[in-house]
């Protein structure tokens, strides 16, 4: 006769002492960047799961940079992301149009509170101090591939396919064809960040069609205090750094009388370091219009900041 051997296991003996989410637990107050979202009632999937746990469940899909589907399947697989979402070894975990209906029930506005929430604690860490900011902007591109816009267009008569015509036959009426040179072109969105120059942390992010420039984007991430450090593109943006008492330290074009070629020299070595902020991140987006990228964008700044913050452990 067999003997068979019972070994009764928490879940919380299943993940290692020096994990990276035990990591982010011991530094951030998680309670209260959950009750930072309002939501009238959350009784979302099989078991009800509650805000608090789906609150996670979003922080932790862009975290890892999953789609819904693959977060259904990892949330279920992977016993450390069921202990940073508060999930027991053996419930069941959320689907994928779970996650889906809430991020849709709370909304970018919502998931805006969750990123000043995080920021507002890490400024409490002395982590984020924002003396000097770094402003820039990148490229989000759509998935559409625009053949089925260039169809309609030429079927309506239209002889080109520009922004004006796009808003008229495209699926995304809001993505636009954005411009960075004369020979590099996309279609989508623009990205507008602020980056904290001391500890690299995000602390304004914004989404706009690709067809705004920098210097009108700008004002969208300006910080409230301290120095700006740009790039040319954010000429036409100073008046209005000057006027909300922001020093800017915006590099010059070239036919500018004003141009100190040495300090702009000095000031794109400054920059140099983080620009590969942009580097690190998904490009195509998620999500058809402003506001649903705006939210992503939001959610994809938080991940970097944790991230950030277990670089620089203030503990």
């Amino acid at each position: 006769m067999s003997i068979h051997q019972i070994e009764m296991v928490s879940l919380d003996q299943l993940v290692p002492a020096n994990h990276t989410y035990r990591s982010l637990k011991k530094l951030l107050n998680f309670t209260l960047i959950t009750k930072s979202v309002k939501v009238k009632t959350c009784d979302l999937g099989a078991n009800g799961y509650g805000k608090e746990r789906l609150i996670m469940c979003l922080i932790l899909q862009f975290m890892e940079d999953l789609s819904d589907r693959e977060f259904e399947r990892f949330v279920a697989d992977n016993c450390s992301a069921k202990w940073f979402c508060d999930f027991q070894l053996a419930e069941k975990t959320p689907d994928y149009t779970t996650i889906c209906k809430f991020r849709n029930l709370i909304g970018t506005a919502q998931m805006g509170k969750l990123f000043q929430e995080v920021k507002r604690q890490m400024v409490a860490k002395n982590c984020c101090s924002e003396i000097f900011t770094f402003i820039d902007s990148t490229a989000l591109i759509s998935k559409l591939g625009l053949w089925n816009e260039r169809d309609k267009a030429i079927t309506a008569g239209y002889e080109r396919l520009n922004n004006e015509v796009l808003s008229k036959v495209s699926a995304d009426p809001e993505a636009k064809i954005g411009a960075k040179s004369n020979k590099k072109f996309w279609y989508g969105f623009k990205k507008h960040i602020a980056v904290d120059m001391q500890s690299r942390m995000i602390t304004r992010v914004a989404v706009t069609p690709a067809n705004v420039t920098d210097a009108d984007g700008a004002k969208h991430v300006m910080p409230r205090s301290g120095a700006v450090c740009a790039d040319k593109g954010y000429v036409g943006a100073t008046r209005e750094m000057i006027r909300r008492r922001v020093h800017p330290m915006v590099i010059k074009r070239n036919n500018m009388k004003d141009k100190n070629v040495s300090l702009d020299k000095w000031i794109t070595k400054l920059r140099a370091p983080y620009e590969g902020i942009f580097s690190k991140q998904n490009n195509r987006v998620r999500y058809k219009g402003v506001v649903k990228n705006q939210g992503a964008e939001f959610l994809y700044a938080i991940a970097h900041n944790f991230r950030r913050l277990l670089v620089l452990n203030p503990a």
